[in-house]
């Protein structure tokens, strides 16, 4: 019955032009406010999705590092027992430190990670090489694979037609006591084999070579350790899996998903994602303003409604109910045009990708967008909520208009 009346009202011929002209205005931009709400947040969940699939590409479903220092020791009965677990499909150990790439004159920081033959079951760093093959050889004839800027900064050679370069790698090594700061050190060479593209993060740190070679440089003992890494089984619950490592391996281990891996990278995004949509909804609160402008200016235009309706017993209630409904018509046609026109853009960036990026060095050339249905309810109700927020004083006032039937 409200929204009969006031579906009646908005269509209704007023005798003050400038009446139809706000409410049109009003509803136009609530409508670019939820079409800009709904494109920002497509976008940032595209990017999102993006990202994590960058970085879950490297980090792995779960790792095991030490509280403090850079190493750890893990038994024999100790790695049985996580091998036990139900919901663990492969574990690889690792180890990782900062070391000097040297190419005949090029030396080039980087990290070095030295993974076991299980790595690339869990890793998809296998998946995105560029050239070569992901091979990491022996103890004693170590292969190498480079982050692409890594290659570009030592000049490294992975080619069927060119022989591949044999770097050097410099390393700390452990329990040295000598006053000889050379004795600290070690050299030893690895072959090129493999160049892998996904993310400059990566990229232009990371080399991954035979983990015994990296130990047998590092003087590291043979249950030492800088991580062991993890691939859950499909449908496994990681906060679980934590808890339960947790629980087996004890507080001098540190168990991380992979949010909690990147949680600084995650909760950036998901700041900036909000912040955004925050100054976006102060689009919606300016449109409110409007929107009094016009239910106000609606109830002077309906005085002798209300008073015809009071007078055939209607309540202030039903009254303030009728105005607030057309405030919440404005809300709703206003968010079903900007939903709209935004679904329509976001499905056809989808397909045919037509807004692009600039610039040429990211991954991709457009803009990711991915469509989530939570984000069009918070759009919605966050829409109506203010319409009804505005709506509310002027259909107030209605109620308490005095009947005055002349």
């Amino acid at each position: 019955m409200y929204f009969k009346f006031a579906w009646r009202y908005f269509k209704a011929k007023k005798s003050a032009n400038a009446i139809n002209i706000i409410a049109w205005v009003t509803t136009g931009v609530i409508a670019f406010a939820t079409c800009c709400q709904v494109l920002v947040l497509s976008v940032f969940n595209g990017f999102e999705g993006l990202v994590k699939s960058l970085y879950s590409t490297f980090y792995s479903d779960v790792k095991v590092s030490p509280q403090k220092g850079k190493t750890f020791f893990l038994s024999d009965d100790k790695i049985q027992s996580v091998k036990a677990l139900s919901f663990i499909d492969y574990y690889s150990f690792i180890v990782e430190d900062k070391a000097l790439l040297q190419n005949d004159e090029t030396k080039t920081p980087v990290i070095i990670k030295g993974v076991d033959s299980n790595y690339k079951r869990i890793s998809g760093v296998p998946q995105k090489l560029t050239a070569g093959v992901f091979d990491m050889g022996s103890v004693d004839k170590p292969g190498l694979v480079a982050g692409y800027g890594v290659q570009n900064a030592s000049h490294i050679v992975v080619d069927s037609v060119f022989a591949a370069s044999e770097v050097t790698i410099i390393l700390p090594k452990k329990y040295i006591n000598s006053n000889d700061p050379l004795e600290s050190i070690s050299e030893g060479n690895a072959t090129a084999r493999g160049i892998f593209a996904i993310q400059q993060e990566f990229d232009n740190n990371y080399v991954i070579t035979n983990i015994d070679f990296v130990k047998q440089q590092m003087n590291l003992k043979p249950n030492e350790y800088s991580a062991l890494e993890i691939k859950l089984k499909p449908g496994a619950n990681e906060k679980e899996a934590k808890e339960k490592l947790q629980q087996l391996l004890g507080k001098t281990y540190l168990v991380q998903t992979r949010y909690e891996q990147n949680t600084g990278l995650y909760n950036t995004m998901r700041l900036e994602k909000w912040a955004i949509f925050a100054v976006l909804t102060l689009i919606l609160v300016i449109a409110a303003f409007n929107m009094i402008s016009a239910v106000t200016m609606l109830v002077l235009e309906k005085k002798k409604d209300i008073s015809i309706l009071r007078s055939l017993g209607s309540t202030g209630g039903f009254i303030q109910k009728i105005f607030l409904s057309e405030g919440l018509l404005l809300g709703l046609i206003g968010a079903g045009i900007g939903i709209f026109l935004a679904t329509a853009i976001c499905l056809l960036q989808i397909k045919f990708h037509f807004i692009k990026l600039q610039g040429g060095s990211f991954l991709i050339d457009y803009f990711p967008v991915k469509l989530i249905a939570s984000d069009f309810l918070l759009v919605s109700c966050t829409a109506l909520f203010i319409a009804l927020a505005a709506a509310w004083y002027p259909s107030l006032k209605a109620s308490r208009q005095p009947i005055e039937l002349k």
